[in-house]
């Protein structure tokens, strides 16, 4: 049944194809998992397989169940906003061990190219709004290297296996709309600021920005309250427990 895949490059696609299937929707929240089908499914064992599903339980994806066995986890908008929050303050953490770590101007070079190149997509259009994500990630990415802590990005890439952890998660597709081309504008305003404190050595003010910065996100996830349809554009969205009107 396994393919000629040593053991942990199965566990790792495992994981893989997994998480991308909770994130999809592809099991209701609350589910239970049933290793026997879902492993002929996925043409491995069950060994490869539990290990994958104690992972994505680690990461919060999964639930484990009394005794044993596992279930699709829920998320609250409480969840959801507490993982944002914490986000940030990782990230302001970076931003502050940036400036404080920085050697010189010319470590500063990529991070600037990546503030430029999302400022020259401006105004936003449908069209170059895939770019404009890939270039968040991209100085995102930049600035937690530039902390130069290895224990640190560790922290930052566990809490981004949650679903709308990540810096473009809540970066909503209606690129056309004047909401997400002011929202775009202030994200922007945030990341040249960002960078100019911790070319400044100003680590406090740094970290402040960068707690700051993620606050947009937070502004997104209290629109999607009012429309879904956006929520529903980010992988997980079928994860999350809606509040029941009152």
């Amino acid at each position: 049944m396994d393919s000629e895949l040593d053991e942990p490059s199965r566990i790792e696609q495992t994981v893989l194809t997994l998480r991308e299937a909770l994130l999809r929707g592809d099991f209701r929240p609350g589910e239970r998992i049933s290793e026997v089908p879902l492993a002929a499914r996925l043409g491995v064992s069950r060994t490869p397989l539990r290990l994958a599903l104690q992972r994505l339980s680690y990461e919060g994806l999964l639930q484990t169940l009394p005794g044993r066995g596992f279930a699709v986890g829920e998320f609250t908008f409480e969840d959801i906003q507490d993982a944002i929050e914490i986000r940030g303050v990782l990230e302001g953490t970076a931003a502050r061990l940036a400036a404080e770590r920085l050697a010189g101007p010319s470590e500063l070079k990529k991070l600037r190219t990546l503030c430029q190149a999302m400022e020259a997509l401006a105004p936003m259009h449908l069209e170059n709004f895939v770019r404009y994500l890939e270039l968040n990630e991209a100085f995102h990415r930049e600035l937690w290297k530039l902390a130069k802590s290895s224990m640190l990005i560790r922290a930052i890439e566990g809490i981004l296996t949650l679903p709308f952890a990540a810096p473009g998660a809540l970066v909503f597709g209606d690129a056309e709309s004047h909401y997400s081309d002011r929202a775009a504008q202030v994200a922007q305003e945030h990341h040249r600021a960002i960078l100019e404190a911790i070319e400044a050595r100003e680590g406090t003010r740094a970290e402040s920005l960068a707690r700051e910065h993620s606050r947009v996100a937070r502004r997104n996830l209290a629109r999607a309250l009012e429309d879904r349809t956006l929520l529903g554009r980010v992988p997980g969205a079928a994860l999350i427990k809606f509040p029941i009107a009152s």
